[in-house]
């Protein structure tokens, strides 16, 4: 198996949501400063810069599908009309978002997405299959 190596980013958004169909304090509206953690893989460095992908590129990929949650009500955005807007959904709707932003560097993949409302508690998306091997 050849060598790969792993890079990821963190950022932030802030948004309103509450759980449909969920019998807590969660299907109350509330808020939450969610944090962010995208990696991707590969095996190649750039020979010249020795990066795999500059932190900057994913950094600017990410906030830019972070612009449309950010500050916003989830339960109103149309990812999320009818699918609960879950850690678990939001990182999905992140991982679908960013994969195809990441195109244009080929000698990477997107492995995964967390979206933590708390420190110390996130959900975790990858998808695993030929495409993304």
């Amino acid at each position: 198996m050849p060598p790969f190596w792993t890079i990821s980013v963190r950022l932030d958004f802030s948004a309103s949501h509450f759980l449909r169909n969920y019998c807590g304090k969660c299907e109350a509206l509330h808020g939450h400063n969610f944090g962010v953690t995208v990696a991707v893989t590969g095996s190649e460095p750039d020979p010249k810069t020795g990066m795999l992908l500059d932190y900057a590129v994913l950094k600017r990929e990410t906030r830019a599908v972070l612009e449309g949650l950010d500050h916003k009500h989830l339960n109103e955005c149309p990812a999320f009309l009818e699918e609960n807007p879950s850690s678990e959904n939001i990182a999905r709707f992140i991982y679908r978002s960013l994969r195809p932003r990441l195109a244009p560097w080929p000698n990477v993949r997107l492995k995964s997405v967390s979206v933590a409302e708390k420190p110390e508690q996130w959900a975790v998306y990858e998808e695993i299959g030929e495409e993304n091997a």
